[in-house]
């Protein structure tokens, strides 16, 4: 479905607001509370345990030798209230979080990998009113339900797909289920910000093989993408791929399903929601998918489909900014300007290689110099996204 057939079709649902949300990654708010993160291989030391509800950013500093992420998790230590990811050695990021009084927990994951170092974070109750009022609240409210109305038709059409990739793949038609992968998988991606606000979902149904500790059981679509793409001895660290038997193939195809399926189930309960905060946040996250996968060819290593992930994170970026776009026009009309400008650029330059409905060129076929165009597009879009929440943010 087209991001304009989307949003035109789009239907109001009921707004319950959750305990928090909201992150920008390096524009943080004037009256935040300030606090400082230092992650390491063996500490996630936050200066304070506690602060006021309210704007609360979080400077993040990776002093470490491996790329980490930091969390702020809910009161289960699994649902994911605001996140940073790849974050270098040496660097600093802020998160940003809009959060009502409540327990949570601050997590540092080195290496991206486990359940990171966590620690109790308590939030207060400071007597001010958390988020938006007046006009700017009821627009923002307006495009909470816009979005929450496209996430629910994203994952109908990706349940759906996927019980008809799982039953090809089960049948040993493995080139229904070639060609179902790509396009059914976008569906995910458009809206993986939601799956990852579900504590495990997103890597029960999502985790790359190198993204898995040593022993770590694996599941999902790329534990199915390798199967159907088997790699040669060169590239699967010397040793002859073994096929998954039958009832392997069955496990994890039922496994996908029944995951798919509670992401469906969690969007479509009735308290769903998903604040603006978490809406522009969660468009800088995807840009952030293709900078760090897609765009180095390494989210689907096997079937080399990376451009129509690709494509479908642009989408869900993009949707993402126009539910939000009355407010950033009305507050900054400037960087309402800029994002239009380099959206446009972005997609008429994928577009070059294809389209999601009619197929993409493979990410192996592509030139280092094109590899690099895209690269350079990305980056032009990722700095004014990155100003989206602050705007949104902004009292």
């Amino acid at each position: 479905m087209s991001r304009s057939t989307t949003l035109g079709a789009l239907t109001l649902a009921a707004l319950v607001l959750p305990l928090a949300a909201g992150c920008v990654d390096n524009a943080s708010s004037d009256d935040a509370e300030a606090l400082t993160v230092s992650s390491t291989a063996d500490a996630c030391t936050v200066s304070a345990a506690t602060a006021p509800s309210g704007t609360i950013t979080f400077s993040v500093t990776n002093d470490g030798d491996d790329v980490t992420e930091f969390y702020l998790l809910g009161d289960d230590k699994l649902r994911v209230v605001s996140e940073v990811e790849n974050i270098g050695p040496g660097i600093t990021r802020d998160l940003v979080v809009q959060a009502r009084p409540g327990t949570y927990y601050t997590a540092c994951k080195p290496g991206m990998v486990g359940d990171g170092i966590q620690a109790q974070f308590t939030v207060t109750d400071s007597g001010e009113e958390v988020g938006p009022t007046g006009d700017k609240a009821e627009q923002l409210a307006a495009a909470e339900k816009q979005y929450v109305a496209y996430t629910k038709d994203q994952v109908g059409a990706l349940i759906a797909g996927t019980q008809e990739f799982a039953d090809a793949y089960k049948a040993g038609d493995d080139d229904t289920a070639r060609e179902l992968y790509a396009t059914t998988r976008a569906h995910w991606e458009r809206i993986e910000p939601v799956a990852e606000s579900f504590g495990d979902l997103d890597p029960l149904t999502d985790a790359r093989e190198a993204d898995l500790e040593d022993g770590e059981a694996w599941s999902g679509w790329h534990y199915i993408e390798k199967d159907l793409w088997q790699p040669a001895p060169a590239d699967n660290g010397g040793e002859e791929y073994v096929p998954l038997t039958d009832a392997e193939r069955q496990q994890a195809a039922d496994d996908l399903v029944a995951y798919t399926q509670q992401l469906v189930d969690e969007v479509n309960a009735d308290d769903f929601t998903f604040e603006a905060f978490q809406i522009s946040n969660g468009a800088k996250e995807l840009l952030d998918e293709v900078a760090t996968g897609k765009v180095t060819g390494e989210e689907e290593i096997w079937s080399h489909t990376d451009l129509w992930d690709f494509q479908a994170n642009v989408d869900g970026a993009r949707v993402g900014y126009e539910v939000l776009q009355d407010v950033v026009q009305q507050e900054d009309p400037d960087l309402s300007a800029q994002l239009d400008e380099q959206f446009t650029a972005l997609d008429a330059l994928l577009a070059q290689y294809g389209s999601i409905d009619e197929g993409f060129t493979y990410y192996d076929d592509l030139t280092d110099q094109q590899v690099k165009e895209l690269a350079a597009a990305v980056d032009a879009l990722s700095e004014p996204l990155s100003q989206l929440t602050a705007v949104v943010t902004a009292s």
